[in-house]
């Protein structure tokens, strides 16, 4: 089993990144399981009892403590081994706990959404500062996210400031409820497609699943073999890709993955371009 969709936003400092992922944190509560409720087993033998997962939002601190498998759910700002912690979790939705006495595995199946400065002085890339950054300090504040963390993101998006005429606009943008009514929409698809099997949603999708489901035409083929040696994905990278462009589909009411569901999914790999 594989752990939910992994959202990565990327924008100087106070662009709004931090506020869109508290709203979506807000929206899409993350399942996970804490100590604090997974130790409560209602007199159940702690080797075999099965605690029922939980709802959360979490908003952790970059000093978090490791030993706290609720808190494994963190960008540059955390120490790179609390942010190499993730990688079990992200890949298999479990997070596994040693202690001299045990080892335990719990569930933890969240969607996951983060935020980074693009830089150690956060305006790289701003229209209204300049960066004062050094390309070794950059470089070592990106290495923080180590290329295996990075193939277990599904969208890198990267979010500029919003100048003024932006920000003033008074023209009402498309209502939520519309947006919320495509989600499910597209949740209802997914929801049929896997009827019968443990996978109820695109990112669950394990090889058997990909291999069923995210076909493309010749096109499609073609464009993904482009991507592919161009940034030489890894394969990691390459089944997000495909289960990423095969939810743009579904969003769109198509029954095939084709090259403009594709597009869209590339431009959700920035940092796979950037380091390419």
């Amino acid at each position: 089993m594989t752990s939910g969709p992994v959202v990565f936003l990327m924008g100087p400092t106070a662009c709004g990144k931090t506020a869109a992922a508290c709203r979506l944190a807000d929206e899409f509560a993350a399942e996970i399981i804490s100590v604090d409720s997974a130790l409560v087993y209602r007199g159940l033998d702690i080797g075999t009892a099965k605690p029922s997962p939980i709802v959360l939002a979490r908003y952790p601190h970059h000093l978090i403590d490791l030993r706290d498998p609720g808190e494994r759910y963190s960008a540059a700002q955390f120490r790179r081994d609390a942010l190499e912690s993730l990688r079990q979790p992200l890949e298999d939705g479990q997070v596994c706990i040693s202690r001299a006495a045990q080892s335990l595995t719990y569930p933890a199946s969240f969607m996951m959404v983060a935020a980074m400065n693009p830089c150690p002085c956060g305006f790289l890339g701003d229209s209204q500062h300049s960066c004062t950054c050094t390309p070794a300090l950059m470089q070592r504040y990106r290495t923080r996210l180590s290329g295996p963390l990075l193939d277990r993101i599904d969208l890198q998006v990267e979010v500029p400031r919003l100048p003024h005429k932006a920000l003033a606009d008074t023209r009402l943008a498309e209502a939520s409820e519309m947006v919320r009514g495509r989600v499910e929409q597209a949740r209802q698809v997914q929801q049929e497609r896997f009827a019968g099997s443990p996978v109820h949603c695109n990112a669950r999708m394990g090889p058997r699943q990909l291999q069923k489901f995210c076909w493309t035409d010749k096109a499609g083929q073609e464009l993904l073999q482009q991507v592919t040696d161009r940034l030489g994905l890894s394969a990691r990278s390459y089944t997000r890709l495909l289960k990423v462009g095969r939810t743009i589909a579904d969003l769109a009411g198509s029954v095939e993955i084709g090259p403009v569901h594709l597009a869209e999914a590339i431009q959700y790999r920035s940092l796979d371009r950037k380091t390419a």
